[in-house]
């Protein structure tokens, strides 16, 4: 509430990390006021944490081709919103800010460099990396804001950075409210989901329970598609995580395996007593859908779908499994064999406590359109294909 409000909180991390805390606000709430006041009193540098997906649309390229920081920081190159005059003034810099989290602001709207500097979270968040950057865009989604922050480290007087001690004493000071990176990781791992309805679903491989569940930080809904008492079966519960492919699911695409492997698993859930899909929201390994279609443009040019999503500013791989991991947890499913031949996934079910007993290939018969993408997925991402164990 207080982010929501328009103020501003202190974030510490981890003692053995940077042991220093951040003043973090929500980028479409700073003022002129704002900025001052963490110039003034924090005197660190100010930087905006902004989304992978915000980084992109932007066209935010990194600040350097090879980052050598302690802690791998993704500083971008830095920016002026060209409605600023010199932007340094607080007033132009608070302009910047908020522009960064405008929806439709464009590329040409910023000069570069600037006095602003944006820092890419990872899109594992916390999960994947520890840091001020990825805490401050899970306060964001926790906010249902857009997902762009202003941060900046607490220093002394002396020049010397503010630890616990200090920081406790100025938040006393300032009424602002304190937490830590390691007591958010652990409220967002420890939080858990319930379905917003549940309905019966008759499909032509029989009856199913259709669950709905809400994910609020990535404002998408996740569907569970369940066959008999999961939650009272005696063996490892057959299971499909399925990532959303329109192209694929819907219109019959021949350019991936998608629609194929979520026909097979609904014909091999048929034929059990007990099973689940999981239908995940995650477009194109996590870019959406309009990415997805720009990254099959560059594979039209002779790109890969690896070197598609890195031509894009995109990493290989954008999901985390975590939600899925929260539904069948919901559902009362703690072991599962998984329809699957992607071993991250496993590796995501496992880290957030499924077990998984078994892997059930979904190996489809290439064709002509996904011969090369079923190649790089297993060349380059690692996928279990061909009788590759």
């Amino acid at each position: 509430s207080e982010l929501k409000n328009g103020k501003m909180v202190i974030v510490v991390d981890d003692e053995d990390r940077e042991n220093e805390g951040d003043l973090l606000m929500l980028a479409e709430k700073i003022t002129p006021q704002d900025v001052n006041f963490m110039l003034q009193e924090a005197r660190g540098l100010l930087c905006t944490p902004i989304s992978a997906e915000i980084a992109q649309k932007l066209q935010l390229q990194p600040m350097v081709a090879q980052n050598t920081d302690i802690h791998c920081t993704a500083f971008t190159v830095s920016v002026d919103h060209v409605c600023t005059t010199t932007g340094i003034s607080a007033k132009d810099r608070a302009n910047t800010i908020k522009f960064l989290a405008t929806p439709n602001s464009q590329p040409k709207d910023f000069r570069r460099p600037g006095h602003i500097f944006p820092l890419i979270a990872k899109p594992g968040g916390l999960q994947q990396r520890e840091g001020h950057t990825e805490a401050a865009i899970e306060l964001t989604k926790l906010c249902q804001a857009q997902p762009v922050a202003a941060i900046c480290e607490i220093m002394q007087a002396n020049g010397e950075m503010a630890r616990l001690p200090q920081l406790q004493a100025f938040a006393q000071k300032h009424n602002l409210k304190i937490s830590s990176i390691a007591k958010l990781k652990k409220y967002l791992e420890n939080r858990e989901v319930e379905p917003e309805l549940s309905i019966k679903l008759p499909t032509k491989y029989g009856e199913f329970q259709l669950y709905a569940f809400l994910e609020a930080e990535a404002r998408e809904s996740h569907l569970a598609l369940v066959k008999g008492n999961v939650e009272t079966a005696s063996q490892p519960v057959l299971t499909r995580i399925h990532s959303e492919c329109l192209t694929g699911d819907l219109l019959n695409s021949l350019k991936c395996d998608c629609g194929d492997q979520l026909q097979q698993a609904f014909k091999q859930i048929s034929q059990v007593e007990t099973g689940i899909i999981l239908y995940m929201r995650q477009e194109g390994r996590g870019i959406g859908l309009l990415n997805k279609l720009r990254a099959y443009q560059l594979q039209e040019q002779g790109l890969d779908t690896v070197d598609a999503n890195l031509e894009l500013g995109f990493p290989t791989e954008m999901r985390n499994f975590e939600f899925a991991a929260k539904i069948l947890k919901y559902l009362q499913v703690n072991k599962v064999e998984l329809m699957t031949n992607n071993p991250f996934k496993i590796e995501e079910l496992e880290k957030y406590g499924i077990e998984v007993t078994q892997r059930i290939a979904v190996e489809i018969e290439p064709n002509a359109y996904n011969f090369n993408y079923l190649k790089t997925k297993k060349e380059k991402m690692g996928h279990l294909l061909g009788g590759k164990k």
